[in-house]
């Protein structure tokens, strides 16, 4: 299946983008297939090149580019120059806030960008993990997301997939706590694409609906794998069209569930252009 190349809402937005703001090409990444290009100011950066990495973002924002950044966590001395620097640049559609671990970093950053700038909290630790309702809770947080590499490392736990199931499912449950959108897995390091499917697959049955990647050719992989299947659509159009027919009646206990699925399909499908098969 060929998905359109388009920007989508960052609510449903499959692909995120990880591009470093040292030796990234912003403009190349602007024109993948991602659905959301994160620019990283946080992740191997090295602490003497952070203030020129955070300046050539924000000189691109300003000068027309989108995006959203990747800022150091509330902890560290370099959140303060992050959120200073990036606060009301045009091009900037949210901020990715590492090692988010309680409701007041999500909302301090918040807070100090403006009060209006989305912040997307990435979850990387073992308190991160145990704290994910009052993460999802706070106020300004938009989505989570999973670093899942930080918070293998912090306990200690494989790459297996039934060793990543706890931490997945309670983001997923905590962003349904928090009334958010799907969270955001982490990404796939392997360059071999029937892995990347197979685990972006894993990350859809378990609830997640983004997941974070470091090349561009992982993002129409992870786009096609995360989209609603066309046999999917085809079958929540044709249920769709069935109850329309009925006179929207209910027959059964079962009509409601299909009913819900069959909308959330169709929905998501029309905004992602995916069509029937």
């Amino acid at each position: 299946m060929s998905l359109p190349t388009r920007r989508v809402g960052a609510d449903i937005s499959r692909s995120w983008l990880l591009v470093s703001a040292r030796t990234g090409d912003f403009d190349a990444a602007s024109r993948s297939q991602a659905d959301q290009i994160v620019l990283d100011v946080e992740d191997a950066i090295d602490p003497v090149l952070k203030a020129d990495a955070r300046s050539r973002v924000a000189r691109w924002l300003a000068d027309g580019g989108s995006g959203w950044v990747r800022i150091n966590d509330r902890s560290t001395e370099f959140w303060s120059d992050d959120v200073d620097e990036l606060r009301g640049l045009p091009g900037l559609a949210g901020v990715m806030l590492a090692k988010s671990e309680s409701a007041t970093h999500v909302t301090e950053t918040f807070d100090r960008l403006g009060g209006s700038t989305p912040v997307l909290a990435l979850v990387e630790s073992a308190l991160g993990i145990e704290s994910a309702v009052q993460v999802a809770t706070a106020r300004g947080c938009f989505r989570l997301a999973f670093g899942s590499g930080d918070y293998r490392r912090d306990t200690g736990a494989s790459a297996d997939e039934l060793a990543m199931v706890y931490p997945r499912s309670r983001l997923v449950v905590a962003s349904r706590i928090g009334r958010l959108p799907g969270p955001i897995d982490g990404p796939t390091v392997s360059a071999n694409h029937p892995i990347l499917r197979e685990q972006s697959a894993v990350s859809v049955s378990l609830g997640m609906t983004g997941k974070l990647c470091l090349d561009t050719a992982q993002t129409s992989i992870i786009n096609e794998a995360i989209s609603p299947a066309q046999s999917d659509v085809a079958w929540a159009r044709d249920f769709l069209a069935d109850f329309e027919l009925r006179g929207r009646v209910i027959r059964d206990g079962s009509d409601l569930p299909r009913l819900g699925r069959a909308q959330k399909i169709d929905t998501l499908a029309r905004a992602l252009g995916v069509e029937p098969g």
